[in-house]
C-alpha cells in the first residue's frame, strides 16, 4: 500500500517528458478520426439528397426527407452513446489498455464500410450508411472515456489539464481536415465532370460521378486512425490503474519506467494482509450510498452540463450550412451544381474551423493549468450564452443584405467560447474527480449524457429551425420556431449549464487521489491496519 503512494507521487511530480506529447498524438488521433468522421457527413447530406431523391418536376434541387436526414445525422450518436457507456465500464473491468486497439479498429472498418454503401435503391443505400455509421460511432464512443483517462493517469498534476485538453483538442483538426478533404475532392470532381446549374438543368446538374465524392471524404476517415494503431498497442497499461485497480505496483512501476525517465526502485511483491483483501471487497461501488454522498452531486454536475452544452454545440455544428443558407452567406441551391454546392459548404465550414473552433481548444490548452478549469467553464457558458442572444435578439438585422459577415463573426464566437470553455472542460473534469476504480465508468456516463444532448440537437434542430412560415420550409418538413428562436432555446440551454458548473469542483493542482478521495481512504485503511497489528503490552 506504502509502495502505491510512492508509484502515485513519481507520477505527480514527474517532469513533463516526450512520451507525455507522444501519448498526446496517439491518444489525440483518435480525436482527429472521431471529429472527423461525425462531422463530415453534414458536408456531403445536401449532395446526397440531389443524388438519391431528385425529383424531375421540383424547382428546387432533391434533399434527404426528414426522417432520413434526422437518421444519417443522428445515428452516429446513438451509437456513440452505447460506447461511451459499454467501454467506459469495459475500461474500468479490464484495464484501458485491453481495450484501447478495439475502438480505433472499429473506426477503421466502419469508416470504410461507409463509403461503401451500395444498394439497389435509394432507401437500401441510407440504410446500409446508417448501420455503418451506427458502429462507427460505437468505436468512437469507446475512444471518449478510454483516451481521456489514459490521458489523466499518465500526466503529472502541474500540467494534466493541458494534455487532457491537447488530446481533445485535436478534434478541432479533424473538423478543419474534414473541410479540406471535402474541398479538395470536390474541387477535382467539378473540375473534371463539368456541370450547369439546376436551374438550367435539373438533371444535369448532378453528375453521375458525384456518387464518388462522398464516399471518398467518408473514407479518408480510416487514414489517421489505421496511422496510429500500431503506437496505440505499444502503449502500456496506466501506471495508477495497475497500481490501485489491478494492485500490481511493482508491475505498475516498471510500466512506467519504460516509457518515463523516473527514478523508483522496484518493490517486491507484498502479501496483502486479510484485513487488506477484506477492505479490497468493500470498496464502494457506483450505485452505493457512499458513491452518491461523496461523488454524486459531482456526477449530476458533469452530466447536466455536458448534456446541456452538446445540446448547443451539435445542434450548430451540425447545421451551419443551414444557418449560412438562411442569412445569404450561400447562394441559392438552384443556382450551383450539386459539387459546386458540397464545395462552398465545406469552404464555409473549413472557414468557421480555422477561425473559431481550432483557436477555442488551444486557448484552453494553453490556460487550464493557469486559470482553472471551473472558470474557464463559467466563462464559456456566459459568453456562449452572450453572443447566442447577440445573434437571436437583432435576428432581422443580421440577415438583411450587407450585414451577413457580421453573422458569420458572432456566430464564430460563439464556437470559440464553447471551444475555450465547456466543450473542452466537460471533457477533462470527469477524468480527474472519480477514483480510478469508476474513472472510466463516470467519463462514460457524463460524456454519454453530452452525446443525448448531441441526439436532441441532432433531431431537434431539423424541425426547430425550419420556419414559421410553411411555404418557407425544407420539403418534408412541418413549420418550425425558426433560427431565430431556436438561437433563444440554445441560449437558455447554456444558462442551465452555467448554473451547474457550481456542483463540479475545481481539480488544477491537485493529484487525482486527493481529488477522488483515495488518499484519505488508503490513509485511513492503514492506520486501521496498524492499529489492529501493533504489539500489545499484556504485563500487569
Amino acid at each position: 500500500m506504502a509502495h502505491d503512494h510512492k508509484v502515485l507521487d513519481a507520477l505527480d511530480a514527474a517532469k513533463t517528458q516526450w512520451y507525455h506529447f507522444t501519448a498526446v498524438v496517439i491518444a489525440g488521433m483518435g480525436f482527429f478520426t472521431d471529429a472527423y468522421d461525425l462531422f463530415s457527413i453534414s458536408l456531403v447530406t445536401k449532395l446526397l439528397g440531389r443524388i438519391y431523391y431528385f425529383d424531375p418536376g421540383s424547382s428546387t434541387p432533391g434533399s434527404l426527407p426528414p426522417t432520413v436526414s434526422a437518421a444519417v445525422n443522428g445515428v452516429a450518436f446513438c451509437g456513440t452513446l452505447a460506447g461511451q457507456l459499454f467501454f467506459g465500464w469495459l475500461g474500468d473491468k479490464m484495464g484501458r489498455k485491453k481495450v484501447y486497439g478495439i475502438t480505433l479498429m472499429l473506426m477503421v472498418i466502419c469508416c470504410l464500410a461507409s463509403g461503401l454503401s451500395f444498394g439497389s435503391n435509394p432507401k437500401a443505400v441510407m440504410a446500409t450508411l446508417c448501420f455503418f455509421r451506427f458502429w462507427l460511432g460505437f468505436g468512437i464512443g469507446g475512444d471518449y472515456p478510454l483516451s481521456a483517462t489514459i490521458m489523466s493517469e499518465y500526466a503529472n498534476k502541474r500540467t494534466r489539464g493541458a494534455f487532457i485538453a491537447a488530446v481533445f483538442a485535436m478534434q478541432g483538426f479533424g473538423n478543419l481536415a474534414g473541410g479540406v478533404v471535402a474541398i479538395v475532392v470536390s474541387a477535382a470532381f467539378k473540375a473534371r465532370f463539368a456541370a450547369p446549374a439546376y436551374r438550367d438543368d435539373p438533371a444535369g446538374s448532378t453528375v453521375p460521378e458525384a456518387d464518388y465524392a462522398w464516399r471518398v471524404v467518408l473514407m479518408f476517415g480510416a487514414v489517421p486512425a489505421l496511422l496510429t494503431y500500431y503506437w496505440r498497442m505499444k502503449m502500456p497499461e496506466t501506471a495508477r490503474y495497475t497500481a490501485l485497480v489491478a494492485r500490481n505496483a511493482k508491475k505498475a512501476t516498471s510500466d512506467m519506467a519504460r516509457v518515463l525517465n523516473v527514478e523508483l526502485a522496484e518493490a517486491a511483491p507484498e502479501k496483502a494482509a486479510p484485513e487488506e483483501l477484506e477492505r479490497r471487497r468493500d470498496q464502494y461501488g457506483l450505485f452505493s450510498r457512499q458513491f452518491a454522498e461523496r461523488h454524486g452531486l459531482h456526477l449530476l454536475g458533469t452530466t447536466v452540463c455536458w448534456f446541456m452544452l452538446d445540446v448547443a454545440f451539435y445542434s450548430q455544428n451540425l447545421f451551419q450550412k443551414d444557418i449560412y443558407a438562411a442569412v445569404n452567406w450561400l447562394p441559392r441551391a438552384d443556382t450551383m451544381n450539386a459539387l459546386e454546392e458540397m464545395f462552398k459548404i465545406s469552404r464555409a465550414q473549413t472557414l468557421v474551423a480555422l477561425c473559431g473552433t481550432i483557436p477555442g481548444y488551444w486557448f484552453t490548452v494553453f490556460f487550464i493549468d493557469i486559470v482553472g478549469r471551473f472558470a474557464i467553464q463559467l466563462a464559456g457558458f456566459f459568453f456562449m450564452t452572450a453572443f447566442m442572444l447577440g445573434l437571436a435578439v437583432p435576428y432581422h438585422h443580421w440577415t438583411t443584405p450587407g450585414n451577413h459577415a457580421g453573422f458569420v463573426i458572432m456566430y464564430a464566437f460563439t464556437f470559440f467560447f464553447a471551444n475555450f470553455g465547456p466543450n473542452s472542460t466537460t471533457f477533462i473534469v470527469p477524468a480527474e474527480i472519480f477514483p480510478a476504480r469508476l474513472r472510466s465508468t463516470c467519463h462514460g456516463i457524463s460524456s454519454a449524457a453530452g452525446k443525448s444532448g448531441a441526439i436532441v440537437g441532432a433531431f431537434g434542430f431539423l424541425y426547430a429551425a425550419q420556419s414559421t412560415d410553411p411555404s418557407k420550409t425544407d420539403a418534408g418538413y412541418p413549420p418550425g420556431i425558426g433560427v431565430r428562436n431556436s438561437l433563444f432555446v440554445l441560449a437558455g440551454c447554456n444558462v442551465i449549464g452555467f448554473l451547474f458548473t457550481f456542483l463540479v469542483p475545481e481539480s488544477k493542482g491537485k493529484s487525482l487521489e486527493e481529488l477522488s478521495g483515495e488518499n484519505d481512504d488508503q490513509e485511513a485503511a492503514a492506520s486501521t491496519h496498524m492499529q489492529q497489528t501493533a504489539p500489545t503490552d499484556s504485563s500487569e
